[in-house]
């Protein structure tokens, strides 16, 4: 949708040196092609992924993630991008039992070694969702919150799911409180506005720097893949 973009992974990728090119459905841009791209950021929006007949480019964007995988190179999904790639791997998407919108924290699940990224036990975290996603097969589980078990996974070497936003940025809240409103009902973990503008102390900071860890960590792991 205009009104979701990358937030702060704009200018946080710009400051490592990358070109960032967006492809946006709702102006029917084209896809790029595969071999100009070398991290692939898959973001959210309010639609289902079993919503191809309402949005016929869902096709042809799990196509496109789907030879994207094979290459090797880093992916990240947010949100609808992390139930487009559950998806695209086989993986159940369904309703959440509850909506889970407002400022939550995340745990954190213990990883065997350095391959697999690790969240901090207890770290803040902005959602807004209604789905959730199944594990695809050979994923790692990486955290849950109180209203999700599956916040986010990581498959192979450097292809990562948040079903939470680490890139949420005060206008990116507030524009989601302005277009999908709607979307919040009276719910145990349904904040009203006024939380959701007041997350807690640090918090921006403290998700914008998991943001950049996670996106080196997954930098990292491409290069090493294809060496």
């Amino acid at each position: 949708m205009s009104f979701e973009g990358p937030g702060q992974l704009g200018p946080s990728l710009r400051d490592i040196g990358a070109t960032l090119s967006i492809t946006r459905f709702f102006d029917r841009d084209p896809l790029p092609d595969i071999g100009d791209v070398d991290f692939l950021l898959i973001l959210g929006g309010p639609m289902s992924v079993k919503d191809e007949a309402i949005y016929p480019w869902l096709t042809e964007e799990k196509a496109f993630i789907g030879h994207f995988l094979a290459t090797g190179k880093p992916v990240l999904g947010l949100c609808l991008g992390a139930q487009l790639i559950a998806s695209v791997l086989g993986a159940k998407i369904r309703r959440n039992p509850e909506p889970e919108i407002g400022w939550f924290p995340i745990e954190g699940i213990p990883q065997p070694d350095e391959s697999t990224f690790s969240f901090p036990a207890f770290s803040p975290a902005f959602h807004w969702h209604g789905d959730t996603f199944d594990l695809p097969d050979g994923a790692r589980h990486l955290a849950r919150s109180a209203a999700c078990e599956h916040q986010a996974f990581q498959v192979g070497a450097a292809v990562v799911g948040l079903q939470f936003h680490l890139e949420t940025t005060p206008e990116l809240v507030q524009a989601l409180i302005e277009q999908a409103g709607d979307e919040r009902t009276s719910a145990p973990f349904v904040q009203t506005e006024t939380e959701l503008r007041t997350p807690p102390p640090g918090a921006f900071e403290a998700i914008h720097q998991e943001m950049q860890r996670l996106v080196a960590f997954l930098i990292q792991a491409g290069r090493t893949s294809a060496s």
